[in-house]
């Protein structure tokens, strides 16, 4: 019998918790995986079939429900999304960790309102963008109204990240530029933010994901309209909001499907794209 085995039942008869908890973790695992393949299979076998030429035309008709005016707003949103919310939220994470006072009560408060805002629904973000971007600043439904609504939401998780992220980085880096003569400044965008950098795209990772499956916040704020907003103040539909519309008619059940394929396939290729780029950061 092999060594190590014996050694792990010699483990378990000493203490037989450790047993239930791995077999526990086994069993989240294969839950878990089980389940995303599930839905995966399930989707691709009924939204295949139906992913069709005429789906990605440009014009969107009661005839053809196009997804390409939604694809491309999703497009746009995403990056009016991040143009907003990565300035603030990396700034805004530097200054707690690298120039705030430690212990500092205005700190704490902010700490707390960021993980606050973390856990508050959607559809309240969507709630207090159309009552504050669309009815009293008057923008309407529109393609403005939707990125900032999206941009305070995800405002918090990008926050919270870089966060981690610059506290990860050692103390020593800082004194040691301390050291060397360089200023606060110069550390933290020299040393201390590039060192952070993969923590950090982690984050906007995570966000560029929330912002492409988001519904509840846009039917509010950016509307339905199938169509590429032509300007900041016009509506707007995204791949998910496309999806959601068409499974809420009852009269694209199939198409709803095969948007879903697109939306997973769009997904994965911004997540790989995004992590080539994290690695090739972390390699410089």
């Amino acid at each position: 019998m092999n060594t190590d085995f014996k050694q792990a039942i010699r483990t378990y008869k000493r203490n037989p918790f450790s047993l239930v908890m791995r077999i526990m973790l086994i069993l989240s695992i294969v839950f878990t995986v089980g389940a995303l393949a599930f839905i995966l299979i399930y989707i691709l076998v009924n939204g295949i079939p139906h992913l069709t030429p005429s789906l990605f035309s440009f014009e969107y008709t009661s005839e053809n429900v196009s997804m390409t005016p939604s694809i491309i707003t999703t497009v746009m949103l995403v990056r009016a999304v991040l143009a907003i919310s990565v300035p603030f939220g990396v700034l805004s994470a530097v200054y707690l960790v690298e120039y705030a006072p430690k212990g500092s009560k205005m700190v704490e408060i902010i700490r707390l309102t960021t993980e606050t805002l973390s856990g508050i629904p959607s559809i309240v973000y969507g709630l207090f963008g159309t009552i504050f971007f669309v009815t009293y600043l008057g923008w309407r439904y529109s393609f403005l109204a939707g990125a900032m609504t999206l941009s305070i939401m995800v405002l918090p998780l990008v926050m919270r990240t870089t966060e981690e992220a610059l506290l990860a980085v050692p103390d020593d880096w800082r004194q040691a530029s301390f050291g060397l003569g360089a200023g606060r400044l110069r550390t933290v965008f020299k040393i201390v933010l590039p060192a952070a950098v993969p923590g950090i795209l982690s984050g906007v990772i995570l966000s560029i994901g929330r912002v492409v499956g988001e519904t509840a916040a846009l039917i509010y704020t950016l509307g339905t309209v199938a169509q590429i907003p032509k300007g900041l103040f016009s509506g707007g539909r995204t791949l998910a909001l496309h999806m959601w519309v068409l499974s809420g008619e009852g009269l694209y059940t199939d198409q709803a499907y095969a948007t879903a394929v697109v939306l997973i396939v769009l997904v994965v290729m911004i997540n790989a794209v995004s992590s080539a780029v994290a690695k090739k950061i972390q390699k410089r």
